[in-house]
């Protein structure tokens, strides 16, 4: 489904030196979390984080995620995660782009998907739940 506004967030980090190698690179691992402090953001823009999640009665686990390498963000860089709201009609699928500031250079292309599990039956929606829906400001189809 297509969004009337694009849903969209962005956060700029200060790479910090506990997320860094020998070699003053960022370790691979350390992406996933930015990704999150970045769909965090977006999910409170729309005002659905995972406390209102849970608080609808539901939860919605990351069920895949992909992540693409292009460059490497270095100790004491600033770096931009830009997280968009891509699909929501049956999951949500999250983009993300990560670039360096100083240079606009691409470092990281992602996405993940989330599925919503109805928290009384512990059961898999097939769909996403009207409460997403209004928290987009959309009817539900």
């Amino acid at each position: 489904m297509q969004s009337k506004a694009l849903k969209q967030a962005e956060i700029i980090i200060d790479v910090p030196f506990f997320d860094v190698d020998a070699m003053q690179v960022v370790w691979h691992g350390h992406y996933v979390k930015y990704l999150e402090v970045a769909r965090c953001e977006l999910l409170r823009s729309f005002n659905y984080d995972y406390n209102d999640m849970s608080d609808s009665g539901y939860m919605w686990p990351i069920v895949d995620m992909s992540i693409k390498y292009v460059g490497s963000a270095l100790f004491a860089h600033k770096i931009k995660v830009v997280a968009t709201l891509k699909e929501w009609e049956n999951r949500l699928r999250i983009d993300y782009l990560i670039t360096d500031v100083a240079t606009g250079k691409k470092l990281t292309k992602a996405s993940t998907i989330q599925v919503a599990i109805d928290l009384s039956t512990q059961q898999m929606c097939f769909e996403s739940p009207a409460i997403l829906f209004e928290k987009l400001g959309y009817a539900k189809p």
